[in-house]
């Protein structure tokens, strides 16, 4: 098959290209612009574009498909050539589909665990030779790529992310996967720009649960009114499986979780992670691995990159960087971490990046999300403001919308840096919470203040 990537430096789009190559086909793509990790990893493949830009060129009859991704714009030179032509186009998930259609579809849904839980799935895959097919939106330790796919394998997991599938394509992702089994993490509104109403963003997950094939089947956290709802809600002929944060305990910053052989000592922690933890051993048992061998493979289970990920540690004071973005995950994230070391102050400090996180009306969702830290920072840069085209957000806002007092606030990446490379972090705990860098914060350089 020959098949070319619009967009190809996507994070998700390069790792199918190169999937796909492994695979045998013959891959081409475009894209104006491809930042690293995308550039280096496609160039080690021999499928970087030799030039950027769109080429519509490229588009002839000898291609049997299009992948396009959400970078490329719908009136995208490639793409009006290929609907001139009449090619079959596919966003990514309409392809993943077309190339798991003779599998078992493990889809894990969610507003938030779901990179965390497909990661913990493939760790006990890993770690007992069990091959399987998948796609997971983090790189884990262990695996080349985060797409694989194959003919052989009985098993495919996908991270079912409920953003939408590409230009010309409004519907979730994670709509278009048709699961034989499915998980449901968790409900908290986000994506604002797509989803303006909560009632419209839930409405997505239950059109996630309907999707589920007959007979199949879904595990969801019941500690989670509105997952349990639109669970319970469903009339899909499916069955049903609630799962709840296992019980656990944490001595001397060493979290142990109760099993029927004894507390087991885990590398993750906080209870996020441990609700975490009970959805992927439901998922695991259906795939084959019995309660056991998954208490075995997952003690050994350090985390998905950039999530609760330590980046530097000393005999006194340890610092970690997370992906918590959204107000419920930034308030478990800084709970959990101040659970693990309840005896050293956190400093927990956020960025507020995406569109959700900088709109005026949706940061009052934010409040009382950092109350678990002893010392609370934000910072955000007004240029991402602008760049978003959204209405400026005022520090007053912010401070309104957290409802802590002392919550300090930085709208210049060099002041935050200057507060940050100016603690003294002794019998201390960091936290690092944003989707971007800070406005080009030097984590090597961070690194050694711990040495």
């Amino acid at each position: 098959m020959n098949v070319h990537f619009i967009a190809i430096g996507g994070s998700a789009m390069h790792n199918l290209a190169i999937a796909l190559q492994h695979k045998g086909y013959t891959v081409t793509g475009s894209d104006d612009v491809i930042y690293e990790p995308s550039k280096s990893r496609l160039q080690t493949q021999g499928l970087l574009p030799k030039t950027m830009g769109w080429f519509p060129e490229k588009i002839t009859t000898h291609l049997n498909a299009i992948v396009l991704g959400m970078h490329a714009k719908a009136d995208n030179p490639e793409l009006l050539k290929a609907q001139e032509l009449g090619l079959k186009i596919y966003s990514y998930p309409e392809f993943l589909y077309e190339q798991s259609k003779h599998k078992t579809r493990v889809v894990i849904g969610g507003s938030h665990g779901k990179t965390t839980i497909t990661s913990m799935i493939l760790h006990v895959m890993h770690y007992h030779d069990k091959d399987v097919d998948y796609m997971v939106g983090a790189q884990l330790d262990g695996f080349d790529v985060m797409v694989k796919l194959t003919e052989d394998n009985d098993f495919i997991v996908l991270e079912g992310d409920e953003y939408l599938s590409s230009p010309i394509d409004r519907r979730p992702k994670f709509h278009l996967y048709k699961p034989n089994i499915a998980l449901l993490s968790g409900i908290a509104w986000d994506h604002i720009n797509v989803f303006p109403t909560f009632g419209n963003y839930v409405e997505q997950f239950s059109i996630f649960v309907d999707s589920i094939v007959s007979g199949g089947s879904i595990n969801y956290n019941e500690e989670d009114a509105e997952v349990k709802r639109v669970v319970e809600a469903s009339e899909n002929t499916i069955r049903k499986i609630p799962y709840q944060t296992p019980k656990y305990s944490v001595k001397n910053g060493q979290t142990l979780l109760e099993t029927p052989e004894g507390d087991l000592p885990i590398e993750v922690f906080g209870k996020h992670n441990l609700n975490n933890l009970a959805g992927a051993k439901w998922i695991c048992q259906h795939m084959g691995i019995d309660e056991d061998d998954f208490y075995e493979a997952i003690s050994t289970f350090k985390g998905a990159s950039k999530r609760l990920e330590k980046i530097a540690e000393s005999k006194t004071s340890v610092a970690f960087k997370d992906f918590a973005h959204s107000p419920s995950k930034v308030e478990a994230t800084t709970k959990a971490v101040k659970e693990q070391y309840a005896n050293r102050p956190l400093i927990a400090c956020l960025e507020l990046h995406t569109y959700s996180s900088l709109n005026a009306e949706f940061l009052k969702q934010y409040k009382g999300a950092l109350n678990a830290a002893d010392v609370a920072v934000v910072f955000y840069s007004p240029d991402a403001v602008e760049i978003k085209k959204l209405d400026a957000v005022t520090q007053q806002q912010i401070a309104n919308a957290f409802k802590r007092d002392d919550l300090i606030i930085y709208t210049n990446p060099d002041d935050f840096k200057g507060f940050l490379f100016s603690q003294n972090f002794d019998n201390k705990a960091l936290l690092l919470m944003s989707s971007g860098d800070y406005g080009g914060l030097d984590f090597d350089a961070l690194k050694k203040v711990f040495d």
